[in-house]
């Protein structure tokens, strides 16, 4: 199906977007933990957000090993939201998947989102547990921040505290579109956008498990105060 623009949506297409600046070995795994998955069809968006390192290179190789599933993109320098909406952008999925390029999906994360979604179609969103493992290599032993916390909406609590992470989320590519692009922002870009998403009244579906893992990392980070998102 097509939104009339150029690029071409796909019924049942998972779109997983990647951007990355500079950490082409945490990348490598990334990309790995997304075709892993046991969910077909899947399409990969790697977004190469202006590397100075190699980065830029390694994520054509990677395009190159798998051209039918994963593509590369490249941009000047411009910060996270901004790389995310090169993503979105060129996304041709029905759902949408972020994935920060330090994260890890676990394998039955999407089969288990989706299904979810099928079965809750009210729902523009599917949620899970998140797990933690800390930079000395330890696993947090409970659902991190509010993941394990079963909620129908967004708002109020997101007013507060964004209680997911990004590679958390499955979105309906419809939620994302009404809620409009990622802002060019450098920190709190992924809070500010699910706060535009939460003020649509998008209702949630969790899938009680872990299905995502999330990896705090010993170096300053650049999204809120970090740089884990990317």
């Amino acid at each position: 199906m097509s939104s009339g623009g150029a690029t071409e949506f796909h019924s049942g297409l998972v779109s997983i977007i990647i951007p990355v600046f500079n950490r082409a070995a945490m990348l490598t795994e990334a990309l790995a933990s997304a075709e892993a998955q046991s969910y077909r069809p899947i399409e990969v968006v790697l977004v190469d957000d202006g590397s100075t390192d190699g980065t830029g290179r390694l994520c054509d190789e990677l395009a190159a090993r798998s051209p039918e599933r994963v593509r590369a993109l490249h941009q000047a320098n411009a910060g996270p939201g901004a790389a995310r909406e090169a993503g979105r952008n060129a996304a041709r999925g029905e759902f949408l998947q972020y994935l920060d390029s330090d994260d890890l999906l676990y394998p039955e994360k999407l089969a288990k989102q989706v299904a979810a979604l099928r079965s809750a179609p009210d729902a523009g969103i599917a949620y899970c547990w998140t797990r933690l493992r800390r930079s000395d290599g330890l696993l947090v032993e409970g659902p991190w921040k509010g993941s394990g916390e079963r909620r129908e909406t967004m708002f109020p609590w997101f007013l507060t505290e964004r209680w997911w992470d990004t590679p958390n989320p499955l979105y309906r590519r419809s939620v994302c579109d009404a809620a409009g692009p990622w802002l060019p922002l450098w920190q709190e870009e992924d809070w500010e956008y699910d706060c535009r998403i939460a003020a649509t009244g998008t209702k949630l579906v969790q899938v009680p498990e872990f299905l995502v893992e999330v990896r705090e990392l010993a170096e300053e980070r650049l999204s809120g105060g970090d740089s884990r998102d990317r």
